[in-house]
């Protein structure tokens, strides 16, 4: 399975790809929007970890560019502004899944037994 990581905290990116390579998950991680526009464009990944808050927009507003050229790319929305508002309109836009950072291996790995099973 590959995944693609979308966050600008180089400790999550680490912090995940650490995880996942324990399930055996590839991973890969950019830290922008217009990183993972041409990450995408390379190799579509089965599961993409996508943070809210970027440098260049707001991951809420790149939902629906996933799910209209990747549609059966899974999305993992993880935010550390957990908000009821969000959380509502993530799933409304296609996101999977939503986690509140911090988050715990048992979150990570619950989010993809969910996604992959």
């Amino acid at each position: 399975m590959k995944v693609l990581i979308i966050d600008d905290e180089a400790d999550i990116c680490f912090l995940l790809t650490a995880l996942l390579k324990k399930k055996n998950v590839e991973a890969k991680f950019v830290n922008t929007l217009s990183d993972a526009e041409v990450a995408l464009s390379t190799q579509v990944p089965e599961i993409i970890f996508l943070d809210n808050y970027l440098p260049d927009g707001l991951g809420l507003n790149f939902i629906g560019f996933i799910k209209h050229r990747y549609p059966k790319s899974k999305i993992i929305m993880i935010t550390a502004h957990d908000t009821i508002a969000d959380r509502q309109k993530a799933l409304t836009l296609g996101a999977d899944c939503f986690i509140c950072k911090p988050f715990n291996k048992e979150v990570i790995f619950k989010a993809l037994d969910k996604l992959t099973n």
